[in-house]
């Protein structure tokens, strides 16, 4: 390595703990010189497999392209991990640089005509080769991927498709960037008992925690993280603050000036049904549901509008019982969307006779966590051991090894559970490295798979535990299913691993493993006092379990009109006003004035900051008409942890990835695709 081109080591080298990377050896400054060396360095890598002058192998071709780029993947994971969780002005303004680079870099390996030959010569060849199923998966990805990426084009329209790309990347930086600008710098400071009414102890101390985090200058705040502007738009008894930050909540991209996302959406919206019409599809949506279990927009609209016509008929309902409480109250406002929330959750304590803050001191995080890694032994037979020396990525993350029942490391898991003003919204689950058992240069055989999960859940005073909502336990579950998916991954291959899987696949297992929240044996056993260590009452426990398809209406409907505005802006394509095709896909699907889309169109990130689920935020719904089914599985064995069930779960659905056709993965599971039913019964809204 030249001097000019020398970085620090630290970024690819990680001989951590069990190979986790050495976090605090790196700086910031450390990225650019990084990028620039392994990027370089995959490039030459590609040449040497696109120029080998041996008749094309899938060993020589296919598997030297899974391993090739170990150095960019590693620093890329670094990176990316530090612009989503723990970001600062240096980190934004260099993925403003380096994402267009990286859309070119990868647009240049898509394009390169001799390394496409060899795989098209593979691809033509595929049934002499003697393939077994998770190479035919993994060449066939490869295949399709480079089609996909223009391979096929000419050099022209390959150009356009390039610059295309690089331009999209460029707008997915900046649309999340301005979410989280609009997000960390508005607070709603509080004073006094009359602008804390109704805000119950636990909301408090978050807000007093969170005033602290923002220089203290004011005892309490409300933020627009979702574990505090909920609660807070749920128990405040002031209306007119509740409209204050709620107007602000659902603003977020569209404050005009240099955080508005209008023109982001609109120049993406058009790019993105120019790259569809180069490839050969007829919008967007074609082309991004060509490799999925729906295959077409029109299966996901049919999906979506069964599920929305039942779901608007019970909001309608849930709306006519809010009024009424209003109305008991004596007042005579209409249910604003900032109501809904507020007179829920008195409806929820008069029908169930419990309200979430009686509930809440029974979720402490600590006994969540514990409950979550409990379900994992009982399913899959592994244990989490904390390791508390060992250094995160942030002083708040908390690294553990997950063992199975040999006692054998099989991953190591980072959980990252509270808000912090450098951190986006939202939680995810995401990788430093994938599973997979292929050897690699730097002399390993196969890797182990480090996941971690990022969460915002408020942060406690010093002393003080952490008390989730029940929504907030249930995305804990959620997002260590995805862990689970990636930790137990058990393929060879390293682009089929975990979740490598098709978009509307990739939230099964993460929705399933939900389920186990609320079995009763857990609760039973991790739902404890905070301070008296009393499990929660059987009495309570039988209310929360009734309540559980409560508001099923409202719930469904902002999840449903967010995917059906999605799936209208890419089967659209171009269009002048973004925000007014919003609108008009909300009249016509007769979207009630008392509820808002659960991601309006300028912060809707999981479609425009990035890709990764534009055309696919329907993938939650498709997903869940399986996980239904697949947890019913459970329950007619009588047993929600039954052995046989579970271990036929680990084999075909967590540990197999995308090694195998989903649908037949599915099969092998459950021995038949399910129908909406078990999922609309799921959410109470069938009989």
């Amino acid at each position: 390595m030249s001097e000019a081109t020398a970085f620090n080591s630290a970024l690819v080298v990680w001989d951590g703990h069990e190979g986790l990377p050495n976090f605090n050896s790196v700086a910031d400054g450390d990225f650019a010189p990084a990028f620039a060396q392994t990027m370089a360095e995959h490039e030459a890598e590609i040449e040497e497999i696109a120029q080998n002058p041996e008749m094309p192998t899938f060993d020589n071709t296919i598997t030297a392209l899974e391993v090739a780029g170990d150095g960019l993947s590693r620093v890329s994971a670094l990176f990316w991990n530090k612009a989503g969780a723990n970001t600062n002005p240096a980190i934004q303004a260099l993925e403003r640089e380096i994402a267009p680079k990286m859309s070119r870099h990868y647009s240049k390996i898509g394009m390169n005509a001799a390394l496409f030959a060899r795989i098209d010569d593979l691809w033509t060849r595929r049934v002499e080769l003697d393939l077994t199923v998770e190479q035919t998966r993994v060449l066939e990805r490869h295949w399709k991927g480079f089609v996909k990426a223009g391979a096929k084009l000419p050099k022209a329209e390959q150009e356009r498709l390039a610059e295309i790309n690089e331009r999209l990347a460029s707008l997915g930086a900046n649309f999340g960037q301005n979410v989280l600008a609009d997000e960390s710098s508005w607070i709603l400071p509080l004073s006094g008992e009359d602008d804390l009414a109704g805000i119950p102890a636990f909301l408090r101390d978050a807000m007093a925690s969170a005033a602290a985090a923002h220089g203290g200058g004011h005892s309490h705040v409300v933020t627009l993280s979702r574990s505090i502007i909920e609660p807070f738009l749920t128990f405040s008894e002031r209306r007119d603050l509740r409209e204050t930050a709620f107007k602000a909540w659902t603003s977020r991209g569209i404050n005009g000036g240099e955080t508005d996302n209008r023109d982001i959406v609109k120049e993406t919206l058009a790019l993105r049904a120019e790259k569809a019409s180069l490839l050969g599809y007829k919008d967007y949506a074609s082309y991004k549901l060509d490799d999925t279990m729906a295959k077409t927009p029109e299966a996901v609209n049919g999906l979506l509008m069964q599920v929305w016509e039942k779901a608007v008929s019970q909001a309608r309902a849930e709306e006519a019982e809010l009024a009424a409480l209003i109305a008991d109250e004596g007042k005579n406002h209409e249910v604003a969307p900032w109501d809904w929330r507020h007179y829920a959750e008195k409806l929820r304590a008069q029908k169930f006779s419990f309200s979430e803050a009686e509930l809440k001191p029974y979720l402490q995080l600590e006994k969540i966590i514990e409950a979550c890694f409990d379900v994992a032994g009982r399913i899959f037979g592994i244990r989490a051991v904390p390791l508390p020396n060992v250094v995160g990525y942030h002083p708040d993350v908390r690294v553990f090894e997950i063992r199975d029942r040999n006692d054998m490391l099989v991953a190591l898991f980072l959980g990252d559970y509270f808000a912090r003003p450098s951190k986006r919204s939202g939680a995810w689950m995401s990788s430093f490295q994938s599973q997979h058992r292929l050897p690699l240069k730097n002399g390993r055989q196969g890797e182990l798979p480090i996941i971690y999960n990022v969460c915002n859940f408020a942060k406690p005073e010093p002393g003080k535990p952490a008390l989730l909502s029940l929504d907030d336990a249930r995305t804990l579950f959620h997002e260590f299913g995805h862990a689970a998916h990636g930790m137990l991954s058990d393929v060879t291959y390293p682009s089929v691993s975990g979740t490598g899987v098709s978009r509307d696949f990739v939230e099964l297992p993460s929705q399933l493993y939900e389920h186990w929240l609320t079995v009763p044996e857990i609760l039973k056993t991790y739902a404890v006092h905070y301070q008296t260590g009393e499990p929660m009452p059987q009495a309570l426990l039988a209310k929360v379990l009734a309540a559980r398809t409560f508001n099923a209406g409202f719930n469904t409907v902002e999840f449903t009109s967010s995917a059906l505005v999605d799936m209208a802006f890419h089967t659209r394509g171009a269009v002048e006003d973004p925000i007014a095709v919003q609108s008009e896909v909300l009249a016509k699907i007769g979207m009630p004035a008392s509820i808002v889309m659960r991601h309006a169109t300028p912060h809707f990130q999981h479609v425009f900051s990035g890709d990764g689920y534009s055309a696919g935020y329907y993938s939650y719904m498709w997903s869940e008409v399986l996980d239904a089914d697949a947890f019913a599985a459970f329950e007619e064995t009588g047993n929600p942890f039954d052995p046989d069930t579970a271990g036929k779960l680990k084999t075909h659905i967590y540990a197999s990835g995308g090694s195998v056709d989903p649908e037949e993965a599915y099969k092998a599971f459950r021995g038949k695709m399910p129908n909406p039913e078990a999922m609309l019964k799921k959410k109470g809204l069938a009989a």
